[in-house]
């Protein structure tokens, strides 16, 4: 068994430096929620020097509260703004020499397509549109989508999110949001590899407590015999 641990990177926080090269694949901010050219860069250069798989991150153009507000958008104002910032950043991945491999919506944006078909259509059409695979939660809107275009699907788990009974995420403005112990962490983790058979796990890049989930992480898959690599999307 083998499992990719994936962090939202490039959005202008700490850590990124020093998560990159704990993880196998990166979704890099595009620039719209978080980040800029010059961040952008940086973390693709990171994930150049580390061998780290690369995606698009992109979110509603909403800085101010770090793309995690659910906006109202109709069909082509998603498409749009996806297929702007997913060229924004592989034009910036071709500079650096790096692939881009797949999408992931970044927090609202990400919510939303996970559970409305009318969020998820134009944010696969977008990934369509640029030849890559689409990363959300399985049993989603965003999976049926992205199956019903054929393009590759990898289902993604969150370590320190909590979930809710139908398979999605607790909302953030809950009291029991966020998963906070690594130990907790690791034990969500194995239920979402063995029983809802993720392909890849995430750590948000901006939790204060990323690098110690992600070491801590790391040692639990080695105990578990579950190989650390990116995902191959022929695989997915």
């Amino acid at each position: 068994m083998r499992i990719d641990l994936n962090s939202d990177l490039g959005e202008g926080c700490e850590f990124d430096a020093e998560l990159m090269p704990l993880v196998t694949s990166a979704n890099i901010s595009c620039g719209a929620h978080a980040g800029d050219p010059s961040a952008m860069t940086a973390a693709l250069r990171l994930a150049k020097e580390h061998f780290v798989q690369v995606g698009a991150h992109p979110g509603f153009p909403d800085r101010e509260n770090f793309g995690r507000s659910e906006l109202p958008c109709n069909d082509e104002q998603i498409w749009q703004d996806c297929v702007y910032q997913i060229g924004a950043l592989s034009g910036l991945a071709l500079g650096v020499g790096v692939p881009v491999r797949f999408v992931k919506p970044h927090g609202a944006l990400y919510n939303l397509a996970c559970r409305d078909s009318s969020y998820a259509r134009p944010v696969v059409r977008a990934a369509k549109l640029f030849g890559l695979g689409v990363m959300g939660l399985p049993g989603s809107a965003l999976q049926q989508e992205a199956e019903a275009e054929q393009l590759p699907f990898i289902a993604e788990g969150f370590a320190d999110r909590r979930y809710q009974p139908d398979g999605s995420l607790v909302p953030r403005t809950w009291s029991n949001a966020f998963v906070n112990d690594p130990k907790d962490a690791a034990a969500q983790v194995e239920w979402l590899i063995r029983k809802q058979r993720v392909k890849t796990i995430c750590v948000h890049g901006d939790n204060p407590h990323a690098l110690k989930f992600v070491r801590h992480l790391r040692e639990c898959l080695k105990e578990w015999t579950v190989e650390i690599r990116a995902f191959e999307l022929a695989d997915v």
